[in-house]
């Protein structure tokens, strides 16, 4: 058995009168991949930031024992000298400075001052290689994907000496491909020596490569589970997390199909800068009570199709028809589709979805102020009205609808991106990844909230990556592929091979 190279004893973090930590235990050995799970909010990241010094020594009580040796950091700088570095969900990249630049930011490769590029250029080529990720060191971040930039963002982890690396959601943002690139290069970091713990809500990818698992559920650890030695499945893992067996992930849900709502006739669109069509002759319908869903591989144009009927939010060159309850409607701005009853849910709810600084009311009555409006002035009473119903109808885990919805954890603020949009009382809800980067527990709620809404009457159309969450929600799938429509399949007739052989047989037909 390998020594230990972390552990973390009674590890107790209070926020004002709320106990975020309580007496968490955490042993981590030297060599192995170490998954941390549980629900959004049940103190992952704020254990690992009391790991890290973001939360300085003093703040927390318990102990924390890195190679032996008692530690309090003050600061992120202590625990880097020691080792430990965090990778956060959100990337902490500078987009316009080269991939050399990042690497070495804040550990800069100077002498008596003076940066010698020579010695940075080429101990990044060095490190991309370690990766796996064949860029050259002066390529501009923003030029390259979320996939090769989380490459980065190992890449300057090891530029810094890392014993321990912490990767906070790694595979999030990622398709399959890569992300199954990440797994193996955090296998072949195993192999060199390097100790990772892995926070994730991937479950198959938790089961794929950790050595040991522990659990967390509000604040506590429930148990350690290891590999070779313990039964590990995905529901038993799922009961440590949420206290309960979820056999069923998916709602029960009688459908109520009722007239056709939302009709989109021979619609095309062309990419905004490069004049290539994205969309193509597109033709969908969407009934009340229905829910549809957008299958894909990623880059089908899955997003762009949802984004150009909402108020021709993206595209150039559109041409074709809408119609609404039969009628044709012209929806050439996103005030027009929410002032006609369509609503988009952003497949990014932390740059487009939400304000962050601002607080949850203000969040929810954003996109329909004039319901709380006056003579053009905003009722404060009736704001704090709405989102109080919402916070209880939704259960929104929160101190109050004062709190900043950056402060929520994502399964909340997505609680809260729905609010809003549902406040503007729409007859079509697009739906684009609602459940990214959300825990098995607030997924279900998640789900339980698109079935009250389709058995309200709406229309929802559900974008996912995800094929079990397409084929658990929807009375209808239609197959998306270069911007085509490759098939339609009834919910009798929806399977993953079903989804991929459509795919299969659109690329052939169109190669």
């Amino acid at each position: 058995m390998s020594k230990l190279l972390l552990e973390m004893k009674d590890i107790t973090k209070t926020f004002s009168s709320i106990k975020a930590l309580d007496n968490v235990n955490l042993t981590v050995r030297s060599g192995e991949i170490h998954a941390l799970v549980g629900e959004n909010g049940a103190g992952k990241s704020t254990l690992m930031n009391v790991l890290s010094g973001i939360y300085p020594y003093g703040t927390y009580s318990g102990d924390i024992i890195f190679d032996s040796n008692l530690c309090h950091f003050k600061e992120i700088k202590d625990s880097e000298k020691l080792g430990i570095v965090i990778i956060h969900q959100e990337l902490a990249l500078i987009p316009y400075l080269s991939i050399a630049e990042n690497v070495f930011l804040g550990n800069e490769q100077a002498k008596t001052g003076v940066i010698d590029w020579n010695e940075t250029t080429t101990r990044t080529n060095e490190l991309l290689s370690l990766v796996g990720l064949h860029e050259s060191p002066n390529t501009l971040i923003t030029n390259i994907g979320v996939g090769k930039q989380q490459l980065v963002e190992i890449a300057r982890a090891l530029a810094k000496d890392v014993k321990l690396l912490i990767l906070d959601e790694p595979t999030a943002a990622l398709n399959d491909e890569e992300s199954n690139k990440l797994l193996e290069l955090l296998t072949d970091l195993k192999a060199k020596g390097i100790t990772s713990i892995l926070i994730s809500h991937k479950l198959n990818e938790v089961e794929k490569v950790s050595d040991r698992i522990t659990v967390i559920r509000d604040g506590r650890t429930i148990e350690t589970l290891e590999k070779g030695k313990d039964q590990i499945t995905e529901d038993r893992i799922i009961k440590g997390m949420v206290g309960r067996d979820m056999s069923h992930r998916f709602p029960h849900r009688e459908p109520k199909i009722g007239d056709t709502i939302l009709e989109v006739i021979d619609w095309n669109v062309t990419h905004p800068i490069h004049d290539r069509k994205v969309i193509n002759n597109v033709n969908l319908k969407v009934r009340s009570g229905e829910i549809i869903g957008l299958a894909g591989l990623m880059g089908a144009g899955r997003t762009e199709l949802a984004m150009s009927i909402f108020g021709r939010s993206y595209g150039s060159k559109i041409t074709g028809t809408i119609k609404l309850k039969g009628k044709p409607v012209e929806l050439s701005s996103v005030s027009k589709a929410i002032e006609s009853g369509i609503a988009y849910v952003t497949e990014d709810r932390k740059n487009y979805g939400l304000v962050l600084i601002d607080n949850i009311k203000n969040n929810i009555t954003m996109a329909n102020l004039r319901k709380v409006s006056k003579n053009s002035v905003v009722g404060e009473h009736d704001e704090n009205v709405v989102a109080e119903d919402f916070r209880k109808k939704f259960n929104i885990k929160s101190s109050s609808i004062m709190q900043k919805a950056g402060n929520l954890s994502g399964g909340n603020q997505q609680k809260v991106v729905l609010s809003k949009w549902i406040f503007t009382d729409p007859d079509v809800l697009i739906l684009d990844e609602p459940t990214r980067g959300i825990d098995v527990g607030a997924k279900y709620e998640i789900y339980t909230i698109i079935n009250q809404l389709a058995d309200s009457g709406k229309s929802i159309v559900v974008i996912s990556s995800e094929m079990p969450e397409l084929l658990g929600l929807c009375d209808r799938i239609y197959v998306v592929n270069e911007g085509e429509i490759a098939g339609e399949l009834p919910r009798s007739e929806a399977t993953q091979e079903s989804i991929m052989k459509c795919i299969m047989n659109h690329a052939k037909g169109t190669a």
